[in-house]
């Protein structure tokens, strides 16, 4: 999968996505200071959320009180939306950072109106992964879609994983648990795995509402090649996504320890070059146990092997020794050499 000329993928370091969402709390130019701190903290790529409410909610949102806000929905997201001229000014700003831009449409206008803006992939949250029109309304604008998978099963999935397969569009899944924040005892890491299983060949990424980066750090060692995390330039904001929020200094831990978990998790299993010289003397050589004339016969009572290394024969050869003859007599503690055995 490629979002620009970013390649996303089990062979490429993880994608941080920063999804500052609503937490500008409405306000451009403090969604603009957040995108500055992130491109500053090394980001590669910020995410908001477009909401047109009439076009996202019927008036019975205005009655619906989310768990971790006092207001209804209808109240919140009209409070936190940007206008479409105020998006399109702080996907420009993204943009001029170097970073890219992605937004998660709540409904087909704001579908539109970020393909208007000229978005390069879009994003689908958990709320909408089964909204099939929706969904299939994005895909047809054939671009990459990064989908959240909160709140599903494998199996209630396939529906709208299909419609993406069947558009022709690269797509992404992400493994997400949906309660903000999300505890430890309800957080599926497992679920990395189980989207890998069973949509083989699909890149998997982990969107954490979880509170520190622990648990999208340890996604990685699973082959979490996207991380997405609410990301906000202070804790000290009021917001219902806020407690979950990561700050620029976690940000840029995030993206330092996920490329360093990569790394090592796609390392194989072997000796590196670089633990030779260490290997030279934390291994052990085969010596003599005591004092043994020549024409002994050894047993294994004779030997042992002690460090450093730097005798001729490894300690992994000990059980080779037993049984040879000594051509010449040895003190204990002496490293045993192979021309010194015969037979």
């Amino acid at each position: 999968m490629k979002i620009g000329q970013r390649e996303i993928g089990p062979n490429h370091p993880p994608l941080v996505i920063a999804e500052i969402g609503i937490n500008h709390g409405g306000d451009l130019s403090v969604a603009k200071e957040m995108v500055t701190l992130a491109a500053q903290s090394g980001c590669e790529c910020i995410k908001h959320q477009t909401h047109i409410i009439e076009d996202e909610m019927t008036p019975e949102a205005k009655s619906i009180f989310p768990p971790n806000a006092d207001v209804s929905i209808w109240d919140v997201m009209a409070a936190c939306a940007l206008s479409i001229e105020e998006e399109a000014e702080l996907k420009a700003h993204t943009e001029s950072l170097g970073m890219i831009y992605l937004s998660t449409p709540f409904s087909r206008a704001a579908a539109d109106a970020l393909e208007d803006m000229g978005v390069l992939a879009y994003k689908i949250g958990s709320g909408e992964a089964d909204n099939l029109p929706l969904i299939r309304h994005i895909a047809r604008k054939g671009k990459p879609v990064i989908f959240s998978t909160g709140m599903q099963t494998i199996d209630t999935l396939r529906a709208s994983v299909d419609i993406l397969a069947a558009s022709g569009v690269p797509y992404a899944l992400l493994e997400c648990t949906n309660l903000y924040p999300s505890p430890p005892q309800i957080v599926s890491l497992a679920g990395v795995r189980e989207l890998q299983d069973a949509f083989p060949g699909v890149p998997v990424g982990f969107s954490d509402h979880s509170i520190g980066p622990e648990m999208a750090l340890a996604s990685v060692a699973l082959g979490a090649c996207i991380l997405e995390r609410h990301y906000t330039d202070s804790r000290y904001r009021k917001g219902p996504d806020i407690i979950n929020s990561m700050d620029p200094s976690e940000l840029r831990h995030i993206i330092d320890r996920s490329r360093e978990i990569w790394i090592a998790a796609n390392n194989p299993k072997s000796r590196s070059d670089a633990e030779e010289d260490v290997y030279r003397f934390a291994r052990a050589s085969v010596v003599a146990d005591a004092d043994l004339p020549a024409g002994h016969v050894i047993t294994e009572a004779d030997i042992w092997a002690r460090r450093p290394g730097s005798g001729e024969i490894p300690g992994y050869e000990f059980d080779n020794v037993v049984g040879k003859r000594l051509t010449r007599a040895v003190t204990r503690n002496t490293q045993l050499r192979w021309a010194d055995l015969d037979g």
